[in-house]
This record gives structure tokens, sequence and C-alpha cells, in this order.
């Protein structure tokens, strides 16, 4: 069997007025993330560990800001789309790691919701989603809810054909 990680990072600024979006998940907060889509940095990070670790490109390779059609969307469009993607070459994920640096909203009782909604966007069991909430001890953009972050890894995997290495 072939193993493959992947590693995702995206940051977003604050005061966006819009509903704040992690994850799939509405999250009640005084603003949302400013972006180009949604915003939602849980799943950007997301896709881009998928498509990392599938070795096929990055989010702005697929979905540019400089194209309108991407302009709000839901970002779960943008996991379905990465799924497809890693799947179509063989790959199957096998679980993801997610860290939501915030300083605001607290996350502890949204973490749960959170991760059930990857899982279901990934196709995998609840237990392979792990959501992990960080502050920044007051510390820079996101220490000042200037922003929020989030780091994501996933484990890609494929059975070895006959002959293949």
């Amino acid at each position: 069997m072939q193993f493959r990680t992947g590693i995702g990072y995206d940051l977003h600024r604050t005061g966006a007025p819009r509903a704040l979006r992690l994850g799939g998940v509405e999250i009640p907060a005084d603003s949302g993330l400013i972006g180009h889509s949604d915003a939602d940095v849980v799943l950007h990070a997301v896709v881009d560990a998928l498509l990392g670790a599938a070795g096929i490109g990055d989010i702005g390779d697929l979905f540019p800001d400089t194209d309108g059609r991407y302009r709000d969307m839901d970002s779960r469009v943008f996991v379905e789309e990465a799924v497809q993607r890693i799947r179509a070459g063989g790959w199957e994920c096998q679980n993801c790691d997610i860290i939501v640096h915030a300083e605001r909203p607290k996350l502890a009782a949204h973490k749960p919701v959170i991760a059930a909604r990857v899982a279901e966007l990934l196709g995998v069991a609840a237990d392979r989603v792990c959501v992990k909430a960080t502050t920044n001890e007051r510390l820079g953009s996101i220490g000042r809810n200037e922003a929020i972050a989030c780091w994501a890894a996933v484990l890609l995997s494929r059975a070895e054909t006959p002959g293949r290495r």
C-alpha cells in the first residue's frame, strides 16, 4: 500500500459583514472572514492538504480568486471537487488533522460539529478527523483578533497495483 501526506494552511482577515464559517459550519461571531469565496479557512486548508498529498496543485490552481465564478462560493464545493480529483487519481483520504488558530470566538464547543462536517465531506468516519483550536496568546494579527488561520494535515492511501512501486 502507498501512503502520502499533505499539509495545508490558510489565513483570512476578520471583519467581513457576513457569517463566520469554519469547516462548513456557521459559528456565532461578530463578523466573518474577508475573502473571495466564503473565506472558510478550515476547508481551504483541507483542500490544499488533499491536493498537495495527491500532487495535483493547490486551491489557487483549481479555484483562482481572479475568477468571478468563485465569488462568495461555499467552500464545501471546493472540498467536494478536491475529493473527486484525489479519488480519480486512485487515492483515498484516511484521516485529517486540523488546528484552528483564533483568539475569538472560542471554538471548544464547535470542534465536534466541525469534525463531523469535515468527515462527511471527506467521506470518512468521524473518528478520522480531529479538530483542535488554539489561541495566539494575544500575539500578532491572530492575537489581536484581526485574522483566523488554520493548518490541516491529511494522510492518503491507495492499494498497490501489480508491477507498480
